[in-house]
């Protein structure tokens, strides 16, 4: 991460809407922007980065601005490193063991989820796709041993199992290599 260790995100249903919450958060606090763009279908997400503080001050201005508009957001104070080459498709993983995706129906979902699940267990985050091309949805794939990668998605799916954006997830044990093809 950039600039400290919290991110905050709003997710908007307005384009317009959404560029005049990112340059609201960018005022409120000294946070640096990660995105601010368009994601399928015609939505809008701002992701910011800072201390904890600065990402709070921030996300209070862009809440209160966007609020009408707001389809989800979140805050982790601590992020895990792995969740910004996850979401970059930055990430190069050697070998894949067993495979676990979690699908949700939000962008903010599935970084509190992949956040979560990293955090329980000894896994590596693959990769973190954010609503283009896919509706919308977002959804993570890591990998691990079993145990692991099954401990990780419980722990992803019980972090946002109360927000009910959940599709679906799955954890397959020894998946053939050309599965992940394009993402190993």
């Amino acid at each position: 991460m950039r600039n400290g260790s919290a991110i905050g995100m709003i997710e908007m249903n307005s384009i317009a809407k959404g560029y005049a919450v990112g340059d609201a958060m960018l005022k409120a606090a000294n946070v640096e922007i990660l995105f601010n763009r368009t994601i399928c279908p015609g939505k809008f997400m701002v992701m910011v980065s800072g201390d904890i503080a600065a990402v709070e001050a921030a996300m209070d201005a862009g809440l209160g601005l966007g609020h009408e508009t707001v389809v989800d957001e979140l805050i982790i104070p601590n992020v895990h490193t792995s969740v910004f080459a996850a979401i970059s498709g930055t990430r190069v993983i050697e070998q894949t063991a067993a495979l676990g995706i979690i699908e949700t129906f939000s962008v903010a979902s599935i970084i509190e989820a992949a956040d979560a699940a990293v955090k329980a267990a000894n896994i590596e985050l693959i990769d973190i796709h954010l609503a283009m091309a896919i509706g919308g949805k977002g959804y993570a794939t890591m990998t691990g041993d079993v145990a692991s990668v099954t401990a990780a998605v419980e722990a992803g799916i019980a972090y946002i199992k109360d927000k009910g954006v959940i599709v679906d997830y799955v954890v397959i044990p020894q998946p053939r290599e050309e599965i992940l093809r394009d993402k190993v």
